[in-house]
């Protein structure tokens, strides 16, 4: 099929968005239009953090992506295609209320029956597949080399140079953690004694009068300090805080610990002709598993059915590859879960996933370079290290050392924060004028997880799935585009912003949000399904 140019395809969506009028109205053009957008000063309503990356910046002064307005005012009651959206990610519970009627089910496979009835390699992959098999807990990739014992890996210092950092500091972490812990814990339990009740709230605290009491000062001082962190309850804090030790609990026992070896797939991870692993079992293995559910309902949770929340995309069945462990993924599981996704009929992937040692990165790239050739979108996540990419490799990409792209369909996605002006790109968030293609919203977005229920998470994982709802819903109502196309398409509408921001989450370090990626942009699906419209 003949492809319009990169270059040529941006002079015309150019002419395009110059050109528009009337009902087709472009909120990127002119310019001028959205950097005078008066800076959202109060506080977000509940409704309006449950919902935010679907608002608009002009009528909300929210940087969401205008998906309610494409809703009301473009798709209506406009029929689209199905489209496939695989999600390569931790398991996906596919039978929760919010997504149980939107999960992929392979027509050609009959449940159960231990064949592989549509001889695509995978026996019973009903779903789609689980390349993990039974594990969850996996070591780092850098961690991996060290453990290898091969100090001809030309990563092999580097590694070890990163591990020895790695390990005191996670060691200190810890520590810190469970320090607060029980120093929150304590104040809880002093402040409940000196007030006589439990369920205290932070007006009660503030009442208190605690001269000549010195633990009960220290106490109150802990509170007032949790209470500043935007915790209204001990419960609340303890709960966050009870995670960070679990994190740095898991990172030591299982992601940095050199001893440990949680494949258990009997598969050799360094041939990618070994195939057959795992299988098709591809819900979470615990309810902490909730990455990839999470990711899913930002793409896809059924809109409008008075659960707790809407997707970016309907007309969409969610391919489920269970591939990313706790832990660093496999380039084989990656590359394989790529073309499973290809082959068996995805139109849109996404990779909420990522790390900085890739050993057989090349493999990834040749599945990259397979699916852009299959007219297959890629959506990848930045990362969350707060650093230019253009400096510092990411994988996966699809590229080597800032050179030639394998393919035209692959979108790398950088992370905004809920509050337009400053602080609208997230301190977590890397990007790259090179190898960042464009910012949707990541931080504090609510999404579905395991077991019917819902959660607030922030990361570039959650960006990226943001831009596959778009390009899903491009790929719905206007079939016809290729997959190159939407990419551009997306890119080119995105609203072009003046804006200085907060880079990597340090105040001394501000850059015009337009000089961290290659659009310049932040997406917009209002603004991508009317440029889709006139190509």
């Amino acid at each position: 099929m003949k492809l319009l140019k990169p270059v040529l395809f941006s002079a015309v969506a150019a002419t395009i968005l110059s050109s528009c009028g009337g009902s087709s109205e472009i909120l990127s053009t002119p310019v001028e239009n959205v950097d005078t957008v008066p800076l959202k000063v109060s506080e977000l309503t509940q409704a309006e953090k449950e919902n935010w990356g679907h608002l608009d910046l002009i009528k909300d002064t929210i940087p969401g992506m205008s998906v309610d307005k494409a809703y009301s005012e473009i798709i209506k009651d406009k029929k689209g295609k199905k489209v496939i959206v695989a999600v390569i990610d931790s398991g996906i519970d596919i039978e929760h209320e919010d997504l149980d009627g939107v999960v992929w089910t392979n027509e050609d496979e009959i449940p159960g029956n231990g064949k592989d009835d549509d001889n695509n390699g995978y026996i019973d992959d009903i779903h789609g597949w689980n390349f993990l098999g039974d594990a969850y807990d996996e070591q780092l990739e850098y961690v991996r080399i060290l453990a290898s014992g091969d100090t001809s890996n030309p990563e092999y210092d580097r590694a070890k140079a990163e591990y020895d950092e790695e390990y005191q500091k996670t060691l200190g972490q810890k520590t810190q953690y469970e320090q607060i812990y029980q120093q929150i814990k304590n104040a809880d339990e002093a402040v409940a004694k000196h007030l006589n009740k439990e369920d205290y709230t932070p007006e009660d605290v503030n009442g208190i009068n605690a001269e000549g009491n010195e633990t009960l000062t220290q106490a109150v001082g802990m509170l007032k300090y949790m209470y500043g962190n935007g915790f209204d309850s001990t419960d609340k804090a303890l709960s966050a805080v009870k995670e960070g030790v679990e994190y740095f609990s898991d990172k030591l026992n299982y992601n940095i610990n050199k001893e440990f070896n949680g494949r258990k797939t009997g598969d050799n991870p360094n041939d990618l002709n070994d195939v057959g692993y795992g299988n098709g079992n591809v819900m979470p293995s615990e309810k902490g598993e909730s990455h990839g559910t999470h990711v899913a309902g930002i793409i896809a949770a059924e809109r409008n059915n008075g659960l707790g929340a809407n997707g970016v995309a309907n007309n969409v069945e969610i391919m489920s590859l269970r591939a990313v462990p706790n832990g660093d993924e496999y380039d084989k599981d990656i590359a394989l879960a790529i073309r499973y996704a290809v082959d068996n009929g995805a139109k849109v992937i996404n990779g909420s996933f990522g790390k900085y040692y890739s050993p057989h990165s090349d493999w990834v790239r040749d599945a990259i370079a397979y699916a852009s050739k299959n007219d297959v979108v890629f959506v990848n996540a930045a990362g969350n290290e707060g650093i230019d990419l253009d400096v510092k490799a990411v994988y996966p990409n699809d590229q080597v050392d800032n050179g030639p792209e394998v393919g035209d369909t692959f979108i790398t996605v950088g992370a905004l924060a809920p509050k337009y002006g400053a602080n609208m790109v997230a301190g977590f968030s890397n990007y790259g004028k090179i190898n960042v293609d464009i910012f949707a919203p990541g931080a504090k977005v609510y999404s579905t997880t395991p077991e019917n229920e819902y959660d607030t998470k922030g990361g570039t994982s959650m960006a990226a799935p943001a831009v596959a709802g778009v390009a899903a819903l491009i790929r719905s109502y206007f079939p016809k585009l290729t997959a190159a196309q939407v990419k551009q398409v997306i890119l080119d509408s995105g609203l072009a912003l003046k804006t200085q921001v907060v880079v990597g989450g340090d105040a001394s370090n501000v850059k015009p949000i337009a000089d961290l990626s290659k659009s310049t942009k932040i997406a917009n699906a209002y603004n991508a399904l009317i440029l889709a419209s006139q190509l």
